[in-house]
């Protein structure tokens, strides 16, 4: 299963994914710390389930949930919460929520939960499967439905793809990540393949504030530098290290942040943001 975090609380999401990821319950494909943000994510990320916190600054967890459904019907929510009051619960379940977890988290009541959403989602999908079945093939699917259903799971894997290698970077919580996602997947797309563009054309393209955009994910990528110079410290065939350290970035600057971090030189690894971009989108998309 795939899911989406939004909490206020840096600490509570961290538990959250780490529950999540740690037991195979799913992978977390995004984090959000408001409503807000987390909407807009909904135009590029398809989780099957959202964790989401009630009291929030803001936009609150039940408004939340009644715009996400408004806009993505088939999502299914947890909703996390201090507060225990009848009527508050009650008004989050009539939003649409599916289930309710009183904070504090509790590891052994939230996997608990997460096994009865995964067979409530199972079960939906059946039905489906079984409706599709009921109704035949009386009315032929248009011409076009196929190629765009093919085209809407290609993004979805890129998606999932991306935000595995974002969190194996050690970055996934960066609130660049959201840019970084609007310009790898537009390089994946055949609009994004047909010419090379600097990262100043491309953050122009999806930012009002292009050099504010251009220096969140600068940040960003060296900050997966130098995740990636330490795991290459602790462990020289760490899986991330080998394969991101000479894809993602020149590898003499992944050993030059190694050595100033060890303190034998006094300058830090170099970051082409436009490789690593244009890398990401390799991986993701196959660019040629």
């Amino acid at each position: 299963m795939l899911f989406y975090l939004i909490d206020d609380d840096p600490a509570t999401v961290d538990v959250l994914r780490m529950i999540i990821e740690d037991n195979g319950a799913g992978r977390v494909l995004g984090m959000a710390s408001n409503g807000q943000d987390a909407l807009e994510d909904l135009e590029y990320m398809h989780p099957d389930i959202v964790v989401v916190d009630l009291l929030m600054p803001g936009m609150d967890g039940i408004e939340y949930v009644r715009r996400a459904r408004a806009r993505v019907p088939a999502l299914h929510f947890l909703m996390l919460s201090q507060v225990t009051a009848k009527d508050m619960v009650a008004e989050a379940y009539a939003a649409g929520v599916d289930f309710f977890i009183t904070k504090p988290i509790n590891s052994v009541e939230v996997l608990s939960v997460l096994q009865k959403m995964r067979e409530s989602l199972s079960m939906d999908r059946m039905l489906g499967q079984m409706r599709t079945l009921l109704q035949g093939s009386s009315a032929p699917p248009a011409a076009g439905d196929g190629a765009e259903h093919a085209l809407r799971q290609q993004e979805e894997r890129r998606h999932a793809l991306l935000n595995n290698i974002l969190h194996r970077l050690g970055i996934s919580g960066d609130p660049a990540c959201r840019d970084i996602a609007q310009i790898v997947l537009y390089l994946c797309s055949p609009q994004g393949r047909r010419e090379q563009r600097t990262v100043s054309q491309l953050c122009e393209q999806f930012s009002d504030s292009p050099k504010a955009m251009e220096q969140r994910v600068r940040r960003a990528a060296t900050a997966g530098l130098v995740n990636l110079a330490n795991l290459g410290i602790e462990d020289y065939g760490n899986d991330a290290f080998t394969e991101y350290a000479g894809t993602l970035y020149h590898f003499e600057q992944v050993r030059r942040e190694m050595d100033c971090i060890r303190g034998r030189i006094s300058t830090h690894g170099r970051v082409s943001v436009k490789k690593f971009l244009y890398a990401l989108a390799a991986l993701c998309g196959e660019l040629h």
